[in-house]
């Protein structure tokens, strides 16, 4: 049954390394094989080798464990104190009675008997005896967990075959995943020796949210299977709000992740199809919480869609002037928002990335609204810094007047040439004006990206289906005029924006085309700017480009694939 051959074991080897020496020396003949089988399956199991291993730990703690010498150091001390006062001191001795009268010795003397008095032994849930005889062959599991003002990490559900109570997930980062002692699956009967299985799932919530020190759990453990609980890395920018408390279909509202739109948060778990965990990046709190899963979200806000009146999303009026005007106007009438690209993103997966030196720049798209004047903003920061920034130089199918500059004001193209550029998708945006066709090309953004300038430009929301790519990383700043301090104010009041000439219907105008802007390319903008005069806000975004320059920056994860 055993090889002869085994090596000898002494007297100081391991209860586990005996136990591995054992199992590999076992070979079953042919008169034991299935008792041997067994056995060489009791000495593999690894809850056996664990507890062996336990054991030797114990053990070990008790040759080494310090045992104080004697109990009362501080009585002793008084007690040859009183010894030596009683008799003539030579000067050793008198050394000895002055520093045993010093109160720091005394206070350490003091601090070990208070020590030496304690039991400092691993204190054992007792064992349990009162297992219902009706679990037959189950194996119940008594859980202790300390738990204090976090909440207990873990959410469960009842199963409508059998009616059990188990636990349906654990939060990554809680006190029950730190345990280690809990697992999905597990069935829950007792909490705190109260039979909860007659109680709803949300009654069961509320006695183990309001519980507070050592909460002791009776479980039937489920059937634990290794490489389940790996924690994934996996970033996304939320594209909208969510607000656990006010959803009505999360599992555990209180085990919900309220983020902004904007926010990057790590997704740890995606077993659940529906409720994936999350934490927020930068949060101290390291606690997993639950989102809704991309899948489900996008379709509560299709269904919402489908059973609402709101309109779809249009594009919002922007001011312009000359032929500029003329021509977003009728961009806006060829194309509107595709609606699976704009409404129904909710996340978006992204990677940090870290500017290099030798980077090509981003591109800069400046989306505004109404009164928001962007190509006056362009035009200032150019003027401003003509060595860190640059335009892309439209083209045209006018012919050129005596003053202007091939590649300056315009490109300047025939039009049989411009409408080939346009049927071979060179331009991102283009229009009409009085017979003459103005438009903006990717190629004119390339040359002046390669030049080492930041390039701007300011288009409508649409052309983000053609910019928002690796090639060009675009960073999307909102411009909208500053309407408060109008707002604030009743109408016909000096406030600037009135001052200028702004009547009442054009200032609701500009409020409702920022509002829409916002609402339905709210998830496409890095950097809102809130503009009052020029040369401000032409210093405030060149500080915020700055930082893009230099900064870590979370983007999307296709534009940083090779």
């Amino acid at each position: 049954m055993i090889e002869p051959s085994m090596p000898a074991l002494s007297a100081n080897t391991d209860l586990h390394e005996t136990l591995a020496v054992l199992t590999s020396h076992l070979h079953p003949n042919a008169n034991h094989k299935e008792n041997m089988g067994f056995l060489k399956d009791v000495f593999s199991e690894k809850g056996l080798g664990y507890l062996m291993m336990i054991h030797e730990k114990l053990k070990l703690y008790e040759r080494h464990s310090p045992t104080p010498i004697f109990l009362h150091a501080s009585r002793l001390a008084d007690d040859l104190s009183e010894d030596l006062q009683n008799g003539i001191l030579q000067e050793d001795e008198r050394e000895l009675l002055l520093l045993l009268g010093a109160p720091h010795l005394k206070a350490v003397l003091e601090a070990h008997d208070t020590v030496a008095q304690k039991n400092f032994d691993p204190v054992l849930p007792p064992l349990v005896n009162d297992v219902d005889h009706e679990q037959d062959e189950e194996s119940v599991k008594i859980v202790r967990l300390v738990k204090n003002t976090e909440p207990l990490g873990a959410t469960i559900r009842r199963e409508e075959s059998t009616g059990a109570v188990v636990v349906a997930r654990i939060m990554r980062g809680g006190a029950a995943d730190r345990s280690g002692l809990v697992h999905v699956g597990d069935e829950l009967r007792e909490v705190n020796g109260n039979l909860i299985t007659h109680k709803r799932p949300d009654e069961i919530s509320h006695i183990l949210s309001q519980s507070k020190g050592s909460i002791t759990l009776k479980i039937i453990p489920a059937i634990v299977e290794d490489g389940k609980t790996k924690e994934s890395r996996v970033y996304i920018r939320a594209l909208f709000d969510y607000i656990p408390l006010e959803d009505r279909a999360a599992p555990c509202q209180e085990a919900g992740l309220p983020f902004k739109r904007g926010d990057i948060l790590q997704v740890v778990s995606q077993e659940d199809a529906t409720w994936w965990q999350a934490k927020k990046v930068g949060d101290s709190n390291m606690r997993a919480a639950l989102i809704p899963s991309a899948n489900f979200q996008e379709r509560r806000l299709r269904y919402r869609q489908k059973t609402s009146s709101l309109p779809l999303c249009t594009s919002p009026n922007v001011i312009k002037s000359g032929p500029r005007r003329s021509f977003r106007l009728q961009r806006e009438r060829q194309s509107s928002p595709r609606e699976d690209f704009y409404d129904f993103h909710v996340y978006e997966e992204v990677v940090l990335y870290v500017p290099r030196p030798g980077d090509r720049p981003r591109l800069v798209v400046l989306l505004g609204s109404l009164g928001s004047r962007t190509a006056e903003l362009k035009q200032r920061m150019i003027a401003d810094m003509p060595k860190i920034y640059g335009l892309a130089v439209p083209h045209t199918s006018r012919p050129r007047k005596n003053y202007e500059r091939e590649g300056v004001e315009y490109h300047f193209i025939t039009k049989t040439h411009f409408q080939a550029d346009i049927h071979n998708g060179k331009f991102i945006e283009h229009g009409e004006y009085k017979d003459n066709l103005y438009g903006t090309s990717l190629m004119s953004i390339h040359r002046t990206l390669l030049q080492n300038k930041i390039c701007l430009v300011d288009v409508q929301p649409e052309a983000l289906k053609v910019l928002r790519t690796a090639a060009f990383k675009p960073f999307v700043v909102f411009v909208r005029p500053s309407l408060l301090e109008a707002e604030m104010k009743p109408f016909g009041s000096c406030s600037s924006l009135l001052g200028a000439g702004v009547a009442e219907h054009d200032l609701q105008d500009m409020r409702q085309s920022a509002e829409e802007l916002e609402r339905c390319y709210g998830h496409l903008l890095d950097h809102i700017l809130v503009k009052e005069a020029t040369p401000g806000a032409a210093a405030q975004l060149h500080t915020v480009l700055e930082h893009l320059r230099l900064e870590p920056q979370w983007l999307p994860a296709t534009w940083m694939e090779t």
